[in-house]
C-alpha cells in the first residue's frame, strides 16, 4: 500500500520554502499564494489575507551591467537616460557609476563636491553602499557617483581576497527591496572592474554603435562573460543588445543593424538609439535627455527602449532564456555593401579656375 503525502497540520504551516533552490527567483514572490498545481494541493491564496500566517519576501532587483570594452558606444548615456526613463515609469532605479572618468555622474549633476563618497570606497570596502547613494534631479533616480579615484582601484585589487566579488557583496543591502534596477556604468576595458559589475549582475546590456568597427572586440567581450559564468556566477546573463548612434543617412548604419540581428536575433532590443545633437547635449547641463529635452527623438527612444526592459520582465522571457550565447566567426569589421557606382564628375571653369562640382 503506498501512503499518501500527510496534509499539513497547521494552515500556518508552509510547505514552500521561500529558500528552496529548487525555485527561481522569479517562483518566489508568486509560489506562496498560487493555487495552482496538483489538485490535492492545499489552496495558499488565503495567505496573503492572513497577516499571521503572511510570509513576506522582498522583491527580487534585476542588476544589469551596461558592458562594451570599447569607449564611446553610448554606455554612460545608456545608463543615465535608460534609468531616468523608467524611473519616470515608476521604477526605482540605481545608477552605479564604475568608470573613473565619472560620466554617468556628471550626466545625472551629480558635483564633485557631492562626492565624498564613491565607487572606490564601496568597492574597496571602505564604506557602506549606503553611504554613497546620492539622489539626483529625477524622482526615484538615485546614484553611487565615481571618481578619478577609482583608476586606481584595480592595482589595488589585484593582492585582495576574493578581489572578483567585492561588489557583489557591496550591493547585498540594497539589492533586495529597495530598488526595481540597479543599472552598472563599467568603464571600456576588461578588467577587474568590469568583471566585478559580471560579478554581481544578474544580466547582461551591451551598446553597439552602428559604425565601422561595431563589433570589434566584442567576440573578446562575450568569452570573458561565458568565463564569469562558469566560475563565478553562473546566473549571469546576455539578455540585451542595444544599437546606438545610429544614423539614417547611412547605408552602413541599416547594415549594422541587419548583421547584429542576424547574429544574435531577439537579444537585440527592437529599438534603436539615434546619433542625435540633443543627446551629445544633455550631459553638458547634468541631465538625463528625458529631462533636457523630453519632446526629441533620443528621449523617445530612450523611453521605449525603458518600456521594453521592463516588458522583458513582465512576458517571463528573462527567467527561461538560454545563456550567453556561443558567437563563431564574429567580424571584427561590418564593411559596407558595393552600391550603385557614383555619378561622373563633370568639370567647369568658374571665374579661370577649374572647380570640381
Amino acid at each position: 500500500m503506498i501512503e499518501e503525502d500527510p496534509v499539513p497540520a497547521s494552515p500556518t504551516s508552509d510547505p514552500i520554502s521561500p529558500e528552496d533552490p529548487a525555485l527561481g527567483d522569479a517562483s518566489v514572490v508568486e509560489a506562496p499564494v498560487s493555487s495552482g498545481g496538483h489538485p490535492d494541493s492545499p489552496d495558499f491564496s488565503s495567505i496573503s489575507s492572513e497577516p499571521e500566517g503572511e510570509v513576506e519576501v522582498a522583491p527580487s532587483t534585476r542588476v544589469i551591467a551596461i558592458v562594451n570594452q570599447k569607449g564611446g558606444v553610448g554606455k554612460s548615456t545608456t545608463a543615465v537616460s535608460l534609468g531616468a526613463a523608467m524611473a519616470q515609469d515608476g521604477a526605482r532605479v540605481l545608477v552605479v557609476d564604475l568608470d573613473p572618468q565619472g560620466n554617468a555622474s556628471t550626466g545625472l549633476g551629480i558635483r564633485h563636491v557631492a562626492r565624498e563618497v564613491s565607487t572606490y570606497e564601496v568597492v574597496l570596502a571602505q564604506a557602506r553602499i549606503e553611504d554613497g547613494i546620492v539622489q539626483t534631479a529625477v524622482e526615484g533616480l538615485d546614484a553611487v557617483p565615481s571618481t578619478i579615484d577609482l583608476a586606481g582601484a584595480e592595482i589595488e585589487l589585484v593582492s585582495q581576497f576574493s578581489r572578483e566579488s567585492r561588489l557583489s557583496r557591496a550591493l547585498e543591502p540594497v539589492r533586495r527591496g529597495q530598488y526595481d534596477f540597479i543599472l552598472m556604468d563599467c568603464p571600456p576595458s576588461l578588467g577587474l572592474l568590469t568583471v566585478n559589475a559580471l560579478t554581481a549582475a544578474d544580466e547582461v546590456l551591451v551598446p553597439i554603435q552602428c559604425e565601422y568597427y561595431a563589433l570589434e572586440g566584442l567576440g573578446q567581450l562575450l568569452r570573458n562573460v561565458r568565463l564569469v559564468q562558469q566560475n563565478v556566477n553562473s546566473n549571469l546573463r546576455l539578455t540585451g543588445i542595444v544599437m546606438t548612434m545610429y544614423d539614417s543617412r547611412t547605408r552602413l548604419a541599416e547594415q549594422v543593424v541587419e548583421e547584429v540581428r542576424r547574429y544574435f536575433g531577439r537579444r537585440v532590443y527592437d529599438t534603436v538609439i539615434p546619433r542625435t545633437v540633443r543627446l551629445s547635449e544633455a550631459p553638458g547641463y547634468g541631465q538625463p535627455i528625458t529631462v533636457y529635452d523630453p519632446g526629441s527623438r533620443g528621449a523617445k527612444a530612450y523611453r521605449d527602449l525603458a518600456r521594453e526592459v521592463l516588458t522583458r520582465e513582465v512576458e517571463g522571457d528573462l527567467p527561461g532564456a538560454p545563456g550567453v550565447p556561443e558567437v563563431a566567426d564574429l567580424p571584427e569589421v561590418i564593411r559596407p555593401r558595393e552600391g550603385p557606382p557614383p555619378e561622373e564628375k563633370t568639370k567647369r571653369r568658374v571665374f579661370g579656375r577649374r572647380r570640381r562640382e
